[in-house]
Order: structure tokens, then sequence, then C-alpha cells
């Protein structure tokens, strides 16, 4: 039935779309005869594995004492997100990671699960509490050892130590190999000697260093015997109880920022600091007291990956938060746009609900569809690192895979928040312009999640090259005949798509009706071939444009690559688009009833033909599809918007939100009491026959 709706060929007066717009089309799966959600079967998939303590999370953050005051000054903010760490700490939010024989529950996946949460309550919040926990502490706990856990871990976990994760200089973001600061080792007095040599080597943009820190985990090139042995982590108290720099140790206050200002940001420099042998955190490379050197990872560039690796949680948690607050904004959006009515059909009737329009739908619905596959991938992320810091999967190849796949998700997540968050903002008119609609404060505080814990770029810089080396493994060893075989498929493979033989192909099958052909043609299967198709082409390019690096002169190869740097970005956006898509089909083989299963295909549907669309003129250039059906994806995706409208609520309310969680008054039923009392008033005075009559009438006499 529901496909016969996407083709039917009746006029535009069927129920679906009335003549003059749609005043009364289905606002409900009820209304539509349609399939419906099990909205609480859907909640529990978008909480995913760890979603008990999601629900706990999301519990806690009702109280008020939790919440964002829109408006606050900063210095105001900043007391009360320190407040609100200590009521984290009552909650027990603080121990879920740590070690039991600190007081800790030992459980990395239910820790990142609640920290997510945060951002429904204050995105300073949830990063400041990051920063002490995720970054500061973790630190602690990942790069050092049983001694160092002993001496701070439950200081840390209590907040009677707040600290600073100084790591970036104002000189080094993304780069921190390349940092300045020293820790110079003193092997009379037993210790390192912390020292920034140069203004750009101060510590810059940390959480916690302006006002509130006591101490901090200090990044710095160890050196010891004239020997620079890269980036290590030292332990370095900042603060005495009063709150003063120790002697050595000065900073500044960031100040004023884009958003997240209840996050004390600052700058540490340090002017030959001494600190004892001990607060070397030196899990992966150590130091005896006559300055030797040792590691169990000889290679420099693997130890220092291997050190930053143990880090990678922020990248989870920054993917999972962005979802979160992408979902805020889509819940509010959407069911403003379900409630608001602006201008009549032209036939005089009612003035028509925003989500009735055909672009509303288009600029809403493959968004939902989008952050949909985003909680889908989020929890395989999750789940990864979960079995990774849990001990479960610890091995270097595993390490490997979850730095790669986090490297992939966080960016397209924040990105898409940004995007997701303007969208809706436009979308709800001056409404969503007011502070207390949330739609402002979430874009100004999620707005630098692209580039903390690792600037995007970047990181999808880092995919691309594992993508890069997992394609020249094919050929590691590989005999003259596997390499023709090889060569062989590819050339296939180019001529194929280059020289029109699947476009003449497509133009067949499309003779007849469109809708069937499109739809019978672009389901799970081609959508897949096409994801994939899209990643596989684009890494065989790039490999292949840099073939002749090996060949070249250092400079050489390196201005090779930059050519080719955006083409290898793309190529690795390309690939985590893919990832998003098979976990989103993943997750719909999880789904029993068979109503739910229906609409969550059509959303799945909707997600892949959206990520198609947007790299059609790729498709084209290359062959993949043909013009005609390239312009068949658009008006399929108009199709399954519009068969997804009446499910529009559903989908949002599975989010689990409730009014606390919300704190939008246009998401509050406020605009449809509003809406309801102005279509009664009309039709009380209509009733009444004193209503005033239009100039437009006296002139059709």
């Amino acid at each position: 039935m529901a496909d016969a709706a996407v083709r039917s060929k009746k006029p535009a007066t069927s129920r679906r779309t009335p003549a003059g717009g749609a005043p009364t089309a289905p606002h409900t799966a009820a209304e539509a005869s349609e399939p419906r959600i099990d909205v609480a079967a859907v909640t529990d998939l978008l909480l995913g594995t760890w979603g008990e303590t999601r629900r706990e999370a999301r519990e806690m953050i009702k109280d008020p004492a939790f919440w964002r005051v829109e408006g606050m000054p900063m210095d105001e903010h900043r007391e009360r997100v320190l407040s609100q760490l200590h009521l984290l700490v009552q909650h027990g939010g603080s121990r879920r990671a740590m070690p039991e024989e600190y007081g800790g529950l030992n459980d990395n996946g239910a820790n990142l699960a609640g920290f997510m949460e945060l951002v429904l309550a204050d995105p300073s919040l949830q990063i400041k509490s990051g920063v002490q926990w995720g970054l500061f502490g973790s630190a602690v706990f990942q790069l050092g050892t049983k001694k160092h856990h002993d001496e701070w871990l439950e200081g840390i976990i209590d907040l009677s130590i707040p600290g600073a994760f100084a790591m970036t200089e104002t000189g080094h973001g993304s780069d921190v190999a390349a940092i300045g600061t020293t820790a110079t080792y003193d092997p009379e007095a037993k210790e390192f000697v912390i020292h920034t040599p140069f203004r750009g080597a101060w510590k810059d943009y940390l959480g916690n260093a302006a006002l509130h820190g006591k101490a901090a985990t200090v990044f710095a090139q160890l050196i010891t015997g004239g020997v620079n042995y890269g980036v290590h982590c030292f332990y370095v108290p900042l603060r005495d109880d009063e709150g003063n720099f120790l002697p050595g140790i000065g900073g500044e206050d960031d100040g004023v920022k884009g958003g997240l200002n209840g996050i004390d940001n600052g700058r540490l420099h340090f002017d030959q600091v001494r600190v004892p042998l001990f607060n070397l955190l030196d899990r992966y490379g150590q130091v005896a007291e006559d300055g030797t050197y040792t590691s169990d990872i000889p290679s420099p560039g693997r130890r220092f990956f291997t050190m930053l690796g143990a880090l990678v949680q922020g990248r989870v948690s920054l993917d999972g938060a962005a979802t979160t607050g992408t979902a805020l904004a889509l819940y509010i959006a959407l069911t403003y746009a379900g409630q608001r009515r602006q201008f009549d059909s032209g036939a005089g009737s009612d003035e028509v609900v925003l989500l009735d329009y055909g672009k509303h739908q288009r600029r809403l619905l493959p968004l939902l569809a989008q952050n949909y596959a985003q909680f889908f991938s989020g929890d395989e992320l999750l789940k990864k690192f979960d079995a990774v810091f849990s001990g479960r999967e610890d091995t270097p190849e595993s390490r490997e895979d979850l730095e790669t796949l986090a490297a992939a998700l966080k960016p397209l997540s924040t990105w898409n928040a940004l995007w997701t968050i303007q969208e809706t903002r436009e979308a709800c008119g001056g409404s969503g312009f007011l502070a207390e609609n949330r739609m402002v404060g979430l874009h100004q505080d999620l707005d630098v999640y692209v580039t903390f814990e690792g600037d995007n770029n970047i990181l999808l810089q880092l995919v691309g090259k594992r993508l890069l080396s997992d394609f020249a493994k094919q050929f590691k060893g590989a005999d003259a005949a596997a390499l023709a075989k090889f060569a062989a498929r590819q050339t296939a493979g180019k001529l194929f798509h280059g020289a029109g033989l699947r476009q003449l192909g497509q133009s067949v099958a499309d003779f007849g009706s469109t809708a069937r052909s499109v739809e019978l043609g672009l389901r799970a299967e081609q959508q897949h071939e096409l994801l994939a198709g899209r990643v596989q082409q684009m890494v065989a390019d790039v490999a292949t444009a840099l073939r002749p690096a090996s060949k070249l002169s250092p400079a050489e190869a390196a201005a090779l690559f930059n050519a080719h740097q955006s083409e290898l970005i793309e190529a690795a956006r390309a690939h985590g688009e893919l990832l998003q898509w098979e976990a989103f089909t993943d997750g719909l083989a999880r789904v029993a009833d068979e109503g739910t299963a229906q609409v969550l295909t059509w959303l799945r549907d909707l997600f892949g033909l959206h990520l198609i669309e947007k790299h059609l003129a790729w498709y084209l250039i290359n062959g993949r599809l043909s013009a005609q059906r390239a312009a068949s994806v658009s008006r399929y995706i108009d199709r399954l918007s519009l068969r997804l409208r009446p499910h529009a609520q559903d989908l949002v309310d599975a989010y689990g939100f409730e009014p606390e969680h919300v704190r939008a008054p246009i998401a509050s039923g406020a605009e449809l009491e509003r809406q309801t009392e102005a279509r009664e008033y009309y039709a009380a005075l209509k009733a009444s026959g004193e209503a005033p009559v239009s100039e437009k009438s006296l002139k059709k006499k």
C-alpha cells in the first residue's frame, strides 16, 4: 500500500496532497492509515547499549541546578558550572570510568554515555566535566602507573584536585609532536625542569586554567642526557589553596569566547618550574634516577601515537554529544513545525501548518534521517571504545581501528551539528533567534566542537592515510599475476563506468514509470553500491596519483601529497558517510516490529539518497549514475519526505526528551494553544455574523 502511495497518479485533490498546499494533509501515521513506529522501542534503539546510564543522566539533569541560564554573565556562569561539577560528584558521575579500588565503577562505555547527555543541561558543564575527568583525570589514569593513581586519582574523582589538560599551545594545536614546551631532566636534583622558551609555546585554550585548576597534566618534550625523546606527560601543580600561582608559573584568562563561557579557559606558561622525577607519567616511557631513558615501545613515532591514542575518548564523546545536541534542535524545530501555521492555502481555508509545506519537509526531514544514522554509528563507536579500554579487545590493531573510526565520525557529527542547528533555527523564524528557544546557544556552544579534540580536516586526513595504507596492503608481496588481475578489474571498472554502458542500462530501465524504476533501483543494495563504490574509486584514484611519491625527493613527495590533500580528505569523508549508512542498516536488522521496521527503512533510504544527492556531481562525472536517474534521486527524496511527514512527531518523540530537557517554549505546546485560540476566535467571529467583510469581496460584486 505504501509503495502505491508513492507511485500514485491521483490528482492533487487526494488526501495526501490536497489542493492549495496541504492544509488537511495527514499529520499522524494514524490519519494517513500507515504503519507507525513503536516510539518506546525506537527510544531504546537510539539510546543504545548504555541506555540505562543515559536515562540516569537525564533524570539527574531534570534538576534546574544543572541548566544553562541564558544571558548569564561569564563570571557567574563559570562559578555556576563549577558548582554543577560538585553536584556531579555527589551523584557519582565522576566515578564511572575509574578503577574499583579508588571507588570507581570501571565502566568506560557507561562513563561516556552519561557524559554525552550533559549537553542537554549545559554544554559548558559537559565540556568542563570532560576536562576534569575525561582529559586531566584520564591522562593520569591512562598515562600514569599505580603510584600515580594512588597519589592523585581520589582527589581528581572527588574534585579536591581540579585540573587542566595542558597539551595545546598557542603556536601548535593539531601538530602536538612539534610543541615547544620542554621538560629537561636534572639527574643531580632528580627533577624535571618544565619551561616554555618562547611565547608560542604557552599552553593555551585550557579549561580550568584561568581560575579553578590546582594542577595540570603538561605535555612537553622530554630531554635527558642531551637527547629529546619526544612528547611525554607530566603532572605539574599550578596553584596553592588560595588560588595563587606557584613560583615560576604564570597565565592569562582567555576571556569571552564565541560559546562555552561557563568554562574558565586560559593560558599557562612555565619559567624553569621544577617537579620531581615521580611526576613523569611513565606508563609508556621511563627515566631512571641517573637519567637513562627506557620504553617498551622502541619506535618514537609509535610511542607518540600510543600515548595520544590513550586519550581518544574525547573524540568519542564529542561525536555523541554533538549527535544529542543536534537531536534537541530537531525536536524543537519539528515539534514547532507541526503546530505553527502560516499563510492560507489560497482557497480561503485555514492557514497551513509549516510541516505541510514541501520545502519545510525537504529542509528538515533529511537532517532527521542523518541524525538517526549518527545515533546508530555513535553506538558502534562507543562499543568499540569500551571493548578496547576495558581490555577485552585491547590490541594494537583494535586501538588503531578505534582511532580511525573516531577520527571518521567526530568530524561528520560535529559539522552536521552546526549545519542542522542553523537550518532548524531558520526554520523556526524569529522564534528560533530568541535565546529562550535554545537554538542560538546550542550553535554558539557546539561551534568549537569542530576544532578541539582534533581539527576536523586533520582528523579526516588521518582517516585518509589509513585508507591509503589499507589499499596498499592489497599489493604487498603480490606476484605479477595478482597485480595483473587487479589491473584488469580496475580497467574494466573504468571502462564500464566511463564509456556509457551503465548509463544505457539505466535509460532502458527508466522507461515507463520513473517513480517505480527509481524506487526499485535505489533501494538498500543500490544505495550501498553507490556509497561504497564512491569510496573505493576515490581512494584508488588518490593512491594512483600518489604512487610516484616513492621515487621522488622528500620535498617533491610532500608537494605531490599536498596537491592531492583535498581529494584525500573528501575520500575520508565519503568513508565516514558510508560507515554511518551501514550502522543505520545494521540497526534496522535489530527491529522486530513490522511497522517500526517499515518507517525506519524509509528513513534510512532518505539518508542514503540524501548522501547520493549531495554528491550527484561526482556520480555524474564518474559515470556512476545516468542523468535521468540522477534527476530522479531528488524527486524520490521529495516523495520519501512526504511519506515520512506523518511520522515526524513520532520520530522526534522517540528521542526520549522530557520537558526539562527541552526547555524551549516553542516546543512546549504553547504554540498549539495560540493557534487554537486564534482559530476559535475567527470561528466565533464568523458565527456571530458581525465579522467585517474583506475589501476583495466588495470588488467581486
